[in-house]
């Protein structure tokens, strides 16, 4: 995500390393570079000029020109000045407690995912301990009703549904409903336009006149950049949003949509989509996005990614299993499953620092990490747990049942061999667990 945007800041930051002091002269040039850099992300025009204009500012002040690293505290300035213009800090849902029922009202165009997100905002506030209502109110789009009827399936969650097309009546009956059978969490879906229309804005005027909802949410595709910021103005115009959800955030190269959002409508933006799964909903920081942007990484989301997939007793469990030697492909097949749930490779080194914008898909062999995981799982039982007992023809057999070949089932031995031996080098040294540890402290 944003990778182009990421990749322009990172050359620019670089230039300016190799300067003795920040002049006019280097700030009017990495200035220049950075108004070419968000224009060409499709930021909006007016958004761009405040944002160089501030910048400037910044960086003309006394202590910066006495600063002993020039680079460093100018990226330290364009980030500051990023994280302003994406919102300052993270924005929350704004619901009543528990035992009452809040309503959250989602709009949006037809195309951008909003039937889905809307199943995965459901997905979220259950695994946080509510218990949320699905209501479909979208009765424009051909199977929209039956789409959302599938996905709470999936997700376990309740869909209300009526035969009328009244969606008025469906979401004042959903209410009365969700307060009978103690849903704390009714999340409404309506019908969506390919272009804002009187009936459309007239069809949610009423619903959200009956529903008095505590967030309305307009659901944007991040991939339609500076656009997605003029549709969210005008129904700010209309309806006064509480919030903005960017679905596809995940396949937004540029980041128009990101940047110009919170300056063209002043609302913030609340959760990124990024990904196709029900889980893949995050939560947005402005910092840590900013961080992404100008290739420092986001080591606070990878560690939180990590914990949702592992607890504290599995890590000391792992660390012993390093220290011992006795970490075996079953747990590498274990964490291996881990890690795909995470997000996919490219998404998750992007989050370390200085590999922010510099790992494409043609640096990822995705083909051979799934090799991998066939490989393994083509084994029994007791072979992933002891894999020295893998002879020639234990590998033809895995390699007839994976679809591999002999060498690649060497090739795997091999690495994992390579694999337990630094790990147990690691798992020894404490000053470099320490140092890591200090690392990750110091960027929480």
């Amino acid at each position: 995500m944003l990778e182009k945007l990421t990749e322009k800041f990172s050359d620019i930051s670089r230039q300016m390393s190799g300067k003795g002091k920040i002049s006019d002269k280097n700030i009017e040039d990495a200035v220049n570079e950075i108004k070419l850099a968000l224009l060409d992300a499709d930021v909006n025009l007016r958004v761009v000029r405040r944002f160089v204009n501030r910048t400037i500012e910044d960086a003309r002040g006394e202590n910066v020109l006495k600063a002993v690293d020039p680079g460093q505290m100018f990226t330290k300035i364009v980030h500051d000045r990023m994280v302003s213009l994406l919102g300052d800090s993270r924005q929350d849902l704004e619901l009543k407690g528990p035992d009452t029922v809040s309503s959250i009202l989602f709009l949006g165009l037809q195309g951008s995912g909003k039937t889905t997100t809307a199943a995965k905002l459901a997905a979220r506030l259950k695994s946080e301990g509510r218990r949320p209502l699905l209501v479909a109110c979208d009765l424009v789009r051909p199977a929209a009703v039956q789409q959302l009827t599938v996905l709470g399936e999936q997700i376990g969650v309740d869909v209300y549904k009526e035969e009328t097309k009244n969606a008025v009546k469906i979401a004042k009956n959903a209410l009365k409903h969700a307060k009978k059978f103690q849903y704390n969490a009714v999340i409404i879906d309506t019908a969506g336009r390919l272009q804002i229309d009187a009936d459309m804005m007239k069809e949610i005027h009423d619903i959200k006149n009956i529903v008095k909802p505590e967030e309305t949410l307009l659901v944007a595709d991040a991939m339609t950049g500076q656009s997605a910021a003029d549709i969210a103005k005008t129904f700010n115009e209309e309806l006064e949003l509480s919030g903005v959800i960017l679905s596809k955030f995940d396949s937004d190269t540029r980041g128009g949509a990101a940047l110009s959002l919170k300056s063209i409508t002043g609302k913030p933006i609340k959760f990124i989509g990024v990904g196709e799964k029900i889980n893949d909903l995050e939560p947005f920081y402005p910092e840590r996005i900013a961080s992404r942007i100008l290739g420092m990484g986001d080591i606070v989301t990878l560690v939180e990614k990590a914990q949702e997939q592992a607890s504290e007793e599995d890590a000391l469990d792992l660390q012993k299993k390093m220290a011992s030697a006795t970490f075996n492909l079953e747990d590498y097949l274990e964490q291996f499953q881990k890690m795909r749930k995470m997000g996919s490779v490219q998404s998750l080194l992007g989050m370390l620092p200085g590999l922010a914008g510099k790992i494409s898909e043609d640096d990822i062999d995705e083909k051979s990490i799934k090799r991998e995981e066939a490989i393994i799982l083509s084994m029994t039982i007791q072979e992933r747990r002891n894999h020295r007992i893998i002879g020639p023809p234990r590998k033809r057999r895995i390699a007839l049942g994976s679809g591999s070949t002999v060498a690649d089932v060497n090739r795997l031995l091999k690495n994992f061999e390579k694999m337990k031996l630094m790990m147990k080098k690691i798992s020894k040294n404490k000053k470099y667990q320490a140092q890591l540890m200090s690392q990750l402290g110091g960027m929480s």
